[in-house]
């Protein structure tokens, strides 16, 4: 499975910080000063995850 899987959130914070998320993994998320970059810290957050199940 890849992060492209999953459905992903993304949504703006009132401070301007970005949230990504995947809804159906516990503690599958970033928080970004920008949405690209929350978008890519999701991907290595999801990889993390992805690697400790492999586990």
């Amino acid at each position: 499975m890849t992060v492209d899987d999953y459905k992903t959130i993304l949504y703006r914070q009132d401070d301007g910080s970005w949230v990504a998320e995947i809804p159906a993994i516990s503690g599958c998320y970033a928080l970004m000063p920008t949405r690209e970059a929350a978008l890519a810290e999701l991907d290595r957050v999801f990889a993390m995850i992805a690697e400790e199940y492999r586990e």
